[in-house]
């Protein structure tokens, strides 16, 4: 597995090695010793899995310490562009925006610490994402952004009229607004 990091401190792509031959292909997703000795160390407690048709924005999300949450997404089919922001107020990223696109066909995965806002907008017919976290959910630790932040500008990679939003979303808070409780 290729490990790589980016401008966001403990924010990683994982790119799984791929075995395919005519019958399909082979891929260990995800290895505690191979994480390890990179020096991310994490253990998961809960699985989600969630289906979106085109055009569906979920997010941006977080769960407010210490109810906060690592996770680990990737694609089982379709295609997403994942986006987080860093709300980690002595990080050197804090209030900045990192953006990937996932997907089935580059198996690509984007491990996201404590810290960040996350969220995703459906690039094709359908997507089916999986995301590990290493804590469980807590409803009244909840916390979001609106997508359409205008100070954290996100191109979502979708044109406004196809959005389709949750009405909780349309809810969430600016940027500006945000009283971060990430150290």
């Amino acid at each position: 597995m290729n490990i790589i990091s980016t401008n966001f401190e403990g924010l990683y792509i994982l790119e799984p090695t791929v075995f395919e031959d005519h019958r399909g292909f082979f891929m260990e997703s995800y290895n505690a010793r191979v994480m390890k000795d990179h020096g991310i160390d994490y253990s998961f407690v809960q699985d989600n899995q969630s289906k979106s048709s085109y055009g569906v924005l979920r997010g941006l999300h977080f769960q407010n310490p210490p109810y906060a949450q690592t996770k680990l997404i990737r694609v089982l089919f379709g295609n997403i562009l994942d986006a987080v922001v860093d709300l980690r107020k002595s990080s050197k990223t804090y209030g900045q925006s990192f953006t990937i696109e996932l997907s089935a066909d580059n198996k690509k995965q984007l491990l996201i610490p404590r810290g960040f806002a996350h969220g995703f907008s459906v690039l094709t017919d359908a997507a089916e994402i999986l995301y590990k976290c290493d804590n469980y959910y807590n409803k009244e630790s909840e916390g979001g952004l609106m997508y359409n932040d205008e100070f954290l500008n996100i191109d979502w990679k979708i044109s406004n009229e196809h959005v389709i939003i949750s009405p909780k979303d349309m809810k969430l808070s600016s940027f500006n607004d945000l009283n971060s409780n990430f150290v």
